[in-house]
């Protein structure tokens, strides 16, 4: 299954990848309406201590521990990623304390949000991906 990996060696902390992520999120076509003068809520962050700077994203684990502990069966894994139904979440933030790579993040309607690979989205590729100047996050299949 492909996903998304990052070259840390390669990443020079621009945040690219998490504008183009909070605008395929937005809903909106125009990146400035969608962004500019807003505060981003991004579903990859970019951290690090300016010498190395990697991006923390949802690994979409075979046996996801945050699907396991949801209570409220929001999120599930599909052959693809794991994904989270917002209608279902209670907001209980359980997953945010069981996911080991930090992955899960409250989002601004009190559910949670992480990446889902852009699957909702058209752009055929997740976001952060496509908006990489350095091409430090691939989405591919690794053995």
């Amino acid at each position: 299954m492909k996903r998304i990996y990052v070259n840390e060696e390669w990443c020079l902390g621009c945040h690219l990848c998490e504008f183009n992520c909070a605008f395929a999120n937005s809903g909106l076509t125009d990146m400035v309406k969608a962004l500019k003068g807003k505060n981003i809520n991004p579903r990859i962050r970019v951290e690090g201590d300016g010498k190395i700077t990697y991006a923390v994203n949802c690994r979409h684990c075979d046996d996801a521990i945050c699907v396991k502990s949801c209570i409220a069966g929001a999120i599930k894994r599909t052959a693809d990623a794991v994904v989270i139904d917002k209608d279902k979440c209670v907001g209980c933030y359980t997953c945010i304390l069981v996911c080991p790579y930090g992955a899960v993040q409250a989002a601004s309607d009190h559910a949670v949000q992480k990446c889902e690979l852009c699957m909702n989205n058209a752009s055929g590729a997740p976001a952060c991906v496509l908006g990489c100047p350095n091409r430090a996050i691939v989405y591919e299949e690794r053995e």
